[in-house]
């Protein structure tokens, strides 16, 4: 849990939130409070350092207790107000211009370290030549056998132009591979994948951070499924985390006529003023929509959600979104440092607020209240899972209700896949399984081996489908892996989930990360229930209208 709840954090301290592992309190009024000043907390600040520097028995890291300080005041005033290192504030400015500076993979931490799961076309590392499956040994010069991903990610990335020697492991190879890559813009996009579910029904994947591109990225989607032919569209906001406000307010006015009101951000303190964000352009699309949410869907994505709900625009399915409706700006500090400061809250068209109750309880429970929601729990879907908040009911287009001080509630709640260690334990055989099918070492099956991804191809129904050949090859690995625990029998007791995962992996090895998840996609269970919830979102538009 501790490890999940990491993620979901980190994903958050980009966009305005904080950075996990914390377990104080949250912060709560007391009377006391209001009779403190800055100027008593300066000077009690300055005499605690003082003390400190005086009779402290060890060496004291200056910087390392200034940043803890500063962190500790923001964390006092809200979880999503957050105190960003030289690196950290790089970073954020990297993720809301759409690129960062790299080689261009994807990776994948696995049992015994780091792996290359896809290369991003025309970049640094396709055209060096790193593969699927090749596993991280050394990066200029230092051992990252057993870095995590996050380590290896920071250590490839850097300023443009500049070389970073790699050393890599790759199945097939007898010896390791040395590479030198020069680092290259690498494109860092809001929407991920886009394609037709079935005839007439496109997918859009916006599960990036909304940035700069998004309704650019947007556009040029939604262009490419109408020449295809989709007449209606499941768009997914799952673990999308939020992003820049106005770049949500674009999405919208996608889908909702010119002029009408989007969000609502209203100031704290009583100098600030009410300003109303609304829908700009002078095209909007009319045909049926679905929204995807989950635990993992924060700010910006419960934006969007919120308005195309609140208008009776969209069908929303799935589980409850995380609930978060406080509005950061970010400062940036002299020493290259930075912070989010949260400024003001937002609220729906109709008046709700998103943001759950943040004044009790500690920053961990906040962060992992969502967790099973947006990590496969089909608990959340449960209409009972949370009782309604004791704010008043919001009554929307279409005379639907729902309640304010809590995420978006979806109007169909549908689970996703349950995930569980067999399941886990599976998908990383299959990665293992597959690393040696793509590199010709898998006897009887060398005509698999991929010398090169095809990132140009579309996966289709009949590509990649895993035959009884395949899977018996797969029953043997396992059964001699014994790093895998698995059995014959356990793989057999999940064998639709097997041959899933395998697909996945070809199609990822073959063409891209993009067809991998494209393989798992078309049998995920929240997405087949949005595709079934879509005559209800023509219906419902029909209403609207």
């Amino acid at each position: 849990m501790s490890k999940r709840f990491g993620i979901i954090a980190i994903l958050l301290i980009l966009l305005g939130a904080i950075c996990g592992g914390i377990f104080g309190k949250l912060p709560g009024k007391s009377a006391a409070s209001e009779t403190i000043t800055a100027d008593s907390i300066s000077e009690d600040y300055r005499e605690a350092l003082t003390v400190i520097e005086e009779n402290y028995g060890g060496k004291i890291d200056y910087e390392k207790v200034s940043e803890s300080s500063i962190q500790g005041m923001l964390w006092a005033l809200d979880p999503h107000s957050a105190f960003f290192t030289s690196d950290e504030f790089r970073k954020l400015n990297e993720d809301q211009a759409s690129r960062f500076y790299g080689i261009g993979v994807s990776i994948l931490q696995h049992r015994d370290g780091v792996y290359i799961q896809a290369i991003v076309p025309e970049t640094p590392a396709e055209r060096a030549g790193l593969k699927y499956g090749d596993r991280f040994l050394e990066i200029n010069g230092k051992d990252a056998k057993n870095w995590t991903s996050a380590e290896v990610s920071r250590n490839v990335r850097g300023e443009h132009g500049t070389p970073v020697n790699i050393k890599i492991e790759r199945a097939g190879q007898d010896a390791p591979l040395d590479f030198q890559i020069i680092r290259d813009a690498v494109p860092f996009p809001s929407i991920r994948n886009y394609f037709m579910l079935r005839e007439g029904v496109g997918y859009v994947g916006l599960t990036g951070a909304f940035q700069g591109t998004t309704s650019e990225e947007l556009d040029s989607a939604l262009e490419a499924l109408k020449k295809q032919g989709m007449k209606q569209l499941v768009l997914d906001l799952r673990n999308n985390p939020g992003g820049l406000l106005q770049e949500a307010v674009a999405v919208v006015s996608r889908f909702i006529e010119r002029g009408q009101v989007v969000v609502s951000v209203k100031g704290r303190s009583r100098y600030a003023r009410t300003e109303e964000l609304r829908t700009f352009g002078s095209k909007t699309e009319e045909f049926p929509l679905v929204i995807l949410i989950n635990g993992g869907s924060a700010s910006a994505s419960e934006i969007v959600a919120g308005a195309l709900q609140d208008y009776g625009r969209a069908l929303v399915v799935g589980t409850e979104s995380f609930g978060k409706g406080l509005v950061q700006r970010v400062f940036q500090l002299p020493a290259g440092t930075g912070l989010t400061l949260t400024m003001a809250r937002y609220y729906t068209p109709f008046g709700r607020s998103l943001q759950r109750d943040y004044s009790n309880g500690s920053i961990y429970d906040y962060y992992t209240q969502h967790l099973g929601e947006s990590n496969n729990s089909s608990a959340s879907a449960t209409p009972d899972a949370q009782p309604k908040p004791k704010g008043s009911p919001v009554t929307t287009a279409g005379g639907r209700v729902f309640y304010g001080g809590r995420g978006i509630e979806p109007d169909v709640k549908a689970p996703s896949l349950a995930s569980t260690n067999l399941r886990f334990l599976i998908g990383e055989a299959a990665f293992f399984f597959t690393r040696q099918l793509v590199a010709g070492k898998i006897e009887g099956l060398e005509s698999y081996k991929v010398e090169r991804q095809n990132s140009t191809h579309a996966l289709q129904a009949s590509d990649l489908q895993i035959n009884e050949k395949v899977l018996d090859a797969f029953r043997a690995f396992v059964a001699r892996d014994k790093e895998s625990r698995l059995t014959t029998e356990t793989v057999n007791s999940q064998i639709d989930y097997a041959k899933t995962r395998l697909r996945d992996e070809l199609a990822t090895a073959n063409f891209s990360s993009e067809a991998g998840q494209q393989a798992r996609l078309e049998v995920d269970p929240q997405v087949l229930k949005a595709v079934d919830a879509l005559p209800e979102a023509r219906k419902l538009l029909e209403t609207i209208k």
